[in-house]
């Protein structure tokens, strides 16, 4: 006898999906939502039921089918596209935020704990009060929250975040001039390892390559691929090629202009690495991560 249930529950492959998707905060992850018969444009704000509660947030995907593979049911509802009063709400919550943060600073400091607060965020329903903060090691908050229980009248929740996850908070301008790309753009944080800077030749002083965070920077990932790519096709440093000129040694590269430095009896000559060929290859240093 054939089971039905698996028959009935199974989903093809490119079954689609409506959802409508909100980011919370600018440079944000995008989450999906059901529309629940609401249409959304770019230009709209929603309110929408989360886990957490009712939240707010910005219209950044109208509505649009997706694959079910790329949703994690069931999908919450949007429960309205925000309207006037509800912008002006949570203007007021923002001020409410801020003087939360205030207050919590106070509490903070009367328990004598070693945390630096860096925001405050309230669902849109005021039903929770959760703020951020960064840290050296653990803290033992339990008395801290039935403080700001009591005061606040709401549920709290303090959260540990890290450095980068700082820097995404409260956002900033980079060495290159622009906006922090965490917090303008790059809805997670990539890993980003020296062995990028290596690959492209970059200086590994690592106040030129980190952020204001003190991470490596996260621009270091965006090129990667295509430098791993191009460093495939070209002969490592110390590799024997045969050049127009005689065989040499490769003593530089460059991947990306497919480009080698190769000293023939103590003359060092620029070739384009089609116009060589290679002997022997050496293989590249596996760099740290």
């Amino acid at each position: 006898m054939p089971n039905e249930n698996i028959i009935e529950n199974s989903t093809p492959e490119n079954e689609q999906i409506e959802v409508i998707g909100v980011c919370f905060k600018d440079g944000g992850k995008t989450y999906y939502f059901a529309p629940n018969g609401n249409v959304a444009k770019s230009t709209d704000y929603a309110i929408v039921e989360t886990a957490r509660g009712l939240e707010f947030g910005r219209v950044c995907a109208p509505n649009k089918m997706v694959s079910t593979k790329d949703v994690v049911p069931p999908l919450k509802p949007v429960v309205r596209i925000a309207t006037k009063e509800d912008i002006k709400t949570r203007e007021e919550i923002k001020k409410k935020e801020a003087d939360a943060i205030r207050i919590c600073q106070q509490k903070v400091t009367a328990h004598q704990l070693e945390m630096k607060l860096i925001e405050a965020e309230y669902t849109f329903d005021m039903s929770k009060l959760t703020i951020y903060f960064t840290a050296d090691g653990r803290i033992d908050f339990r008395e801290l929250v039935k403080d700001l229980a009591s005061t606040f009248k709401t549920r709290i929740q303090l959260h540990q975040i890290g450095i980068r996850d700082e820097a995404k908070f409260m956002g900033g301008l980079g060495v290159c001039g622009r906006q922090f790309c965490c917090s303008a753009f790059l809805p997670d944080f990539v890993q980003v390892s020296i062995k990028m800077a290596k690959e492209q030749n970059l200086s590994l002083n690592s106040a030129k390559i980190s952020g204001a965070c003190g991470r490596l920077m996260c621009c270091l990932r965006y090129e990667h691929e295509a430098y791993q790519e191009e460093i495939k096709l070209t002969p490592p440093v110390d590799s024997t090629v045969k050049t127009v000129d005689g065989v040499g040694t490769v003593v530089d590269i460059n991947p990306i202009k497919g480009t080698i430095k190769v000293s023939i009896n103590e003359n060092v000559r620029t070739y384009h690495r089609d116009d060589v060929t290679v002997l022997s290859r050496k293989k590249a240093e596996k760099a740290d991560d």
